[in-house]
């Protein structure tokens, strides 16, 4: 017997429509009124009477969820080299507003808008004019990494380049960094980068930079490494550079951040798909049955590789390899370069070969997931999207630093209104 339209079963698009809808806090009349369709259209497309078309339900996927209500904010800041907006989630989960972005790469903008996109997303910040960009009380960014990284160095030094701030490209982006302080003079600032830029050139490279912040700018630096594994199963570790401006009288101490005992942090069992079914199923990741996809699986030719890679260098004693691990482990790093084979973090499977992360597996690994929350939205290729959660800082990282920073910042804030209202 043919069914009656009315009684369809709900299609994956109807589903994926209504979340998309819940995620925004929207009504349907409010969607189809921001999405120019009628209000009936969108019902019949949620209760599956009508298949959604493709392009449709791509397009309504990509509309921005509303920003935050500038009253419930305690702080402004602004998101520069923002990649997908690991700064923005931490510092917005602190209670801050995001009034300005400038990210580069076009696939990150498509992230990053999907998932904010509540104002403009400038591109190539050497070509922003300074006086030009919002006020704001913190600056953020985590400028690019490459030219001081250890794989960076080693791939530049291998090709003949230059590296760190002989890197034309990159390495001298941090001056533009100096020009926005220079010229905006934030309250406070919020810089991140790897953990080998403290040693890079035997220390001349961080040397120019704490100068530039303290000397130059006048700003009052603290300095830390952390390692994300207090946060999420990865050890992950950065130097984070935290200047405030010497008006505000104080500054920022590490002590103030809550970072907890890496020995008792999280394992990957937390961020990997338990594969029983128990978890909404995402057809980009899991089949019916709710386990990983096949591609995911190393080949035979590609885990031999790796495997003779490993043996080779253990040989000559030197410790590159694959990375193996169970859900009870911490991960190594999840780099840029997790795309090209897997290897720095392979996850051990009962009679077969290993797998790689999902991107959904490293949305969580890098904290843009958390239980009980709207997944964050993966709209690019899985290439794309490693190339991105690799490239991020972890997001409950600078959330932790956000929770200390944010009520220096709002208590000056606070006791100048209200001088200014007893005048």
């Amino acid at each position: 017997m043919q069914m009656s339209p009315r009684t369809k079963p709900k299609t994956d698009g109807s589903i994926s429509l209504r979340k998309a809808r819940a995620s925004l806090g929207l009504t349907q009349s409010e969607l189809a009124e921001r999405a120019g369709y009628s209000v009936r259209q969108v019902a019949r497309w949620e209760s599956g009477e009508v298949r959604v078309r493709e392009a449709v339900l791509q397009y309504m996927l990509t509309l921005q969820p509303p920003s935050p209500n500038p009253a419930d904010c305690s702080f402004t800041f602004i998101d520069l080299f923002a990649g997908i907006g690991g700064f923005r989630k931490g510092f917005e989960r602190a209670g801050g507003r995001c009034v300005f972005t400038s990210e580069w790469d076009k696939f990150a903008q498509s992230t990053y808008k999907a998932n904010f996109g509540d104002h403009g997303l400038y591109g190539d910040i050497t070509k922003v004019d300074a006086a030009k960009i919002p006020d704001h009380d913190i600056l953020l960014a985590g400028f690019p990494c490459q030219p001081f990284s250890i794989a960076g160095v080693s791939k530049k030094n291998a090709l003949g380049r230059k590296h760190g701030f002989e890197c034309e490209t990159q390495g001298t982006l941090f001056f533009d960094l100096e020009r926005i302080i220079d010229e905006k003079r934030p309250k406070a600032f919020v810089l991140e980068n790897v953990k080998n830029l403290a040693s890079h050139d035997k220390g001349r490279t961080f040397g120019v930079i704490r100068r530039t912040l303290t000397e130059k700018l006048g700003y009052k630096v603290s300095v830390k490494v952390v390692d994300a594994r207090s946060f999420v199963p990865q050890h992950r570790e950065r130097v984070f550079i935290v200047g405030i401006r010497p008006d505000m009288g104080v500054q920022f101490d590490w002590t103030t951040v809550d970072i907890p005992d890496p020995a008792f942090g999280p394992r990957l069992s937390s961020i990997l798909h338990p594969e029983d079914g128990s978890e909404e199923i995402e057809p980009r990741f899991l089949d019916a049955k709710g386990r990983v996809l096949p591609k995911y699986v190393l080949t035979d030719h590609l885990w031999g590789y790796l495997q003779g890679y490993a043996a080779k260098h253990q040989a000559a004693g030197n410790g590159f390899g694959f990375g193996l691990v169970t859900p009870k482990d911490v991960a190594r790093t999840l780099s840029a370069r997790y795309y090209k084979d897997g290897s720095e973090i392979l996850v051990r499977r009962k009679g077969g070969n290993p797998r790689r992360l999902t991107p959904r597996e490293c949305a969580r690994l890098m904290g843009f997931d958390r239980p009980g929350s709207e997944p964050f939205r993966i709209v690019v290729s899985d290439t794309q999207a490693y190339k991105q959660f690799g490239n991020s800082v972890a997001v409950p990282v600078v959330e932790a630093i956000a929770k200390a920073l944010a009520p220096i910042v709002a208590a000056v804030a606070t006791s100048r209104k209200r001088a200014k209202g007893a005048a």
